[in-house]
């Protein structure tokens, strides 16, 4: 996986963490710094915590299922994208917006947004992705999306919510259709 590929995941990856800073932004109205680096930090950390776990999961069983790697890795990004257009496409408009920022709220918003991160970490098992690298650069380009995101949902609202799922997933998918012709010998 190319550097251009990896940051190409990042940032399919933290879209969730994107549109929930958002609607935090949007419900605190007036931000500071602090927000902005508060969000970053659960987002970007839970995002560079569960690929790392994902990571050594799927190195134990990677041994066993090494043929079919790159059809795991195709499905598990496609349903994880998929999911991502669906809930973007099924929302019915604008939500409650919760602004509370302590940790037991962020806490579980970075484990909710970070879910597919897992599954990607797994994934990376069967492509033998260096991944200390890789995980440090998911974590600071959520980091860094996050933290935009509540300035953005502080200045424009919440109506950039949707596009930011949207394209998120469908870069997810397009990496595991890559995946699947790379590992096919396609491309």
């Amino acid at each position: 996986m190319g550097l251009w590929d990896l940051f190409i995941l990042a940032l399919g990856l933290s879209m969730d963490a994107f549109a929930v800073s958002i609607c935090k932004g949007l419900g605190l109205g007036k931000i500071r710094l602090k927000h902005m680096c508060l969000a970053g930090a659960w987002f970007g950390g839970f995002q560079a915590l569960m690929p790392l776990i994902g990571f050594y999961l799927g190195r134990f069983f990677a041994d066993i299922i090494t043929a079919y790697d790159h059809w795991i890795a195709f499905l598990l990004l496609a349903v994880i994208g998929g999911k991502m257009i669906w809930e973007a496409l099924d929302s019915d408009g604008p939500e409650d917006v919760d602004a509370a920022m302590d940790p037991k709220t962020m806490f579980i918003l970075a484990v909710a947004t970070s879910i597919d991160a897992l599954a990607v970490g797994v994934t990376f098992a069967f492509l033998e992705v260096d991944i200390l690298p890789a995980v440090l650069f998911i974590g600071c380009t959520t980091f860094l999306c996050s933290a935009v995101g509540v300035k953005v949902g502080s200045v424009f609202g919440a109506k950039y919510k949707q596009k930011a799922e949207l394209a998120g997933g469908g870069a997810l998918i397009l990496i595991g259709l890559k995946l699947l012709l790379e590992g096919l010998g396609i491309l």
